[in-house]
Formats: structure tokens, sequence, C-alpha cells
């Protein structure tokens, strides 16, 4: 009897690359974003850091004052009540608008007939202008003339600005939550059909955890967004009653374009840059290094 011979491992081979490849033609695609990038994005910034080690009223010579600037702004007594104020409205926009958007793109997600339909009824409010609604819901609100006094129901009368910020941007992160969900393997749903789940056990077992890093995603919109509300507060509150709802957004405006303190304002842009930053780092840190994991949880 002769040996078997032991099989030969297959050889795989590299495409080959050369200078002439398709990564050069990539590269010179990305660089008008590139420039974009640099020239609405980096380059104002190196500004605004600038303009935070200077005293300039935003006419005059601008003149450099080292960390005066830096100085007030982090010894202003009301520092702390307007980074309070920020952090609530981040914390209460999230438990607000990620639970609603959630069930709302699941829902979406399906194949109903009227999907469509209530798919565009709820994307309306993300194209009303902001400014627009917080005039319309600044007269609905009117403790003296709004719907609260009409009606008798004094809670109409309270100016419910996380009610208003979710409402407008609850259709966006539904959206977001919507493609993630069709994203979901069908199989994975009909193998939790044959083992006798539910619809609430599949959506805790195979949907959330599908969705992790959507929720990622949309949490880092969610916190980056609430950092920079601005014009809502600005036309509905103006920072009242008595800086209930002064942000450090409303409060760099205020400093900077009503104090004509541009440098001070641009300390407090600094910081809100920093906090975002620092943010949506932890948000991706706490999601892990490996994108792709969230596609095996629930299997």
């Amino acid at each position: 009897m002769t040996a078997l011979a032991p099989p030969v491992a297959a050889q795989v081979t590299k495409p080959a690359t050369s200078s002439g490849g398709r990564s050069g033609p990539v590269a010179w695609m990305a660089l008008p974003a590139l420039v974009m990038f640099v020239a609405f994005g980096v380059v104002p910034l190196l500004g605004v850091l600038f303009l935070s080690f200077t005293t300039w009223d935003g006419i005059g010579v601008i003149n450099w004052a080292g960390f005066r600037s830096w100085k007030a702004e982090l010894t202003d007594p009301g520092l702390p009540h307007a980074l309070w104020v920020t952090f609530l409205i981040i914390a209460l926009s999230w438990l607000v608008q990620t639970p609603m958007s959630l069930l709302i793109g699941t829902f979406l997600a399906g194949r109903q007939r009227y999907r469509g339909f209530l798919a565009v009824l709820y994307f309306v409010p993300l194209l009303l202008s902001s400014a627009a609604l917080a005039i319309t819901y600044k007269a609905l609100l009117d403790p003296n003339f709004g719907l609260g006094a009409g009606l008798g129901i004094p809670l109409l009368s309270v100016g419910v600005l996380i009610f208003i910020v979710s409402w407008q941007y609850i259709p966006f992160h539904s959206l977001i939550y919507q493609a993630g969900v069709r994203q979901i393997p069908v199989t994975l749903y009909e193998a939790a059909q044959i083992d006798g789940a539910g619809r609430i056990r599949q959506f805790f077992s195979i949907t959330l955890p599908q969705l992790k890093y959507t929720m990622i995603t949309s949490t880092t919109l969610i916190v980056v967004g609430s950092l920079t509300f601005f014009d809502i507060i600005f036309v509905l509150t103006a920072g009242g009653p008595a800086d209930a709802t002064r942000t450090l957004a409303l409060d760099m405006y205020i400093t900077g374009f009503q104090g004509n303190e541009m440098g001070t304002a641009s300390a407090i842009a600094m910081i809100l840059v920093l906090i975002g930053l620092a943010l949506a780092l932890l948000l991706q840190r706490l999601g892990g290094r490996d994108q792709t994991a969230s596609q095996l949880e629930g299997m």
C-alpha cells in the first residue's frame, strides 16, 4: 500500500498593491472633507482658544491677558450653578428622549402598512425652527394668556423646557434606533419564537443587546446637543426665572454679546468643548473597543 500524502495547505495570495491602487484615489476623495473640517472646525477652535487668553470687547483692539479670563470665569460664583443646570438638562434629556426614541424606533421598524405615514408624522417636529417652536410654546404656556389660564389648568402654565426639547429631537433619535433595529438578523427572532419567547422577552433579550452601540451613538449626540442648547432657552426663558435655566451656553452668549467680554466668553466656550470631549470619550470607553460585539450578544 502506498501512504497517502499529507494535504497541502492552500496558499493565500495577497492582492498586489502598488502606488496606482485604490488607496490613492480614496485618499484624494477624502481631501475636500478634510479641508472643510480644518477650515470650519480646527481653525475656529484655535481662534477661540487664542481669544480665551485675551481681553476684547468685540470691536476694539485685542489685548493679551494671559490667564485673566480663565481666572475670572473659574472664580465666578455663578459657574457652579450654570454647570449644575447644564448637567441637569443633559440627564433629563437622556432620561426622556432615550426610552421614547427606542420604543418609537422599534415600532417603526416593523412592517405595518401605516408605518411610513407615522414615520413622516413623527419627523415633522425636527423640520421646524427651534426659535419658532420656542415662541409658540411661550405663547401657549403664558401664565396670564396661555392655555393654563384659559382652561384653568395651572400645570400648563409651567414652562416645561425638557418636554419641548425632547418633543423636537425624539424623531431624530427614533430614526437612529429604527435603522439599528432593521440591522438585527431576523433569524434571532425566529429562533426566539421557536423557544417560546414573547415580544417583551425578545425586546429585552435580543433587541436591546443588539442596539448597544446604537444607544451609545444616540447618547453621545444627546449629551453634545444638550451642552449647546441655546436658542430654545434664550427665546423661552432667557435664563430665568432667577437664572434657573441659565446654562453654560447661554452664559457664554450673555457674557460675550451682552457683557462685551469676549475673552471670558471664549473661556466658557473652551470649558464646553472640554466637557463635551470628556463625556464623548467616556461614552466610547463604556462601549468598549469591539464595535461588532453587539452582533453576537443576542445569539
